[in-house]
């Protein structure tokens, strides 16, 4: 396994994060998951954040991407919703039609942290430390 290091840590962070459309209204198509990505992109390497896949369906988008321990997650996902929300009204106005009350990002979104062990594995490891 390939970690990553910084002045005085070694580390591996692995983030899953699923970003729903406001009332899960349909409106991501390739060309817009492709721009989403895009900004996605451009904001990322701000808060030492590098994507490892994208993918969409038509109400959701999900990203697999790798930060630092000092990156402030929250702050980089409402920067890149705020961004990201701003740009595609702009550059597709006819989204708008079907957005609720001109939002296009749902406030909530689900963050998982995702590694190469299972949790078991990692639990039995930590309890047999120190033995023989």
């Amino acid at each position: 396994m390939d970690l990553d290091t910084n002045n005085h840590s070694v580390f591996k962070l692995n983030y899953h994060l699923i970003m729903v459309i406001k009332y899960r209204r349909k409106v991501i198509d390739d060309a817009i998951s492709n721009r989403l990505q895009e900004i996605f992109e451009s904001i990322a390497p701000n808060y030492h954040i590098s994507v490892k896949e994208w993918n969409h369906d038509i109400d959701h988008v999900h990203v697999l991407f790798t930060a630092k321990p000092n990156t402030e997650l929250s702050k980089f996902i409402n920067a890149y919703k705020s961004a990201s929300s701003r740009r595609i009204k702009t550059e597709y106005s006819s989204i708008r039609k079907k957005l609720w009350k001109e939002h296009f990002w749902s406030q909530s979104y689900c963050l998982l942290t995702v590694g190469g062990a299972p949790l078991e594995v990692l639990k039995r490891y930590i309890e047999n430390q120190g033995e023989k």
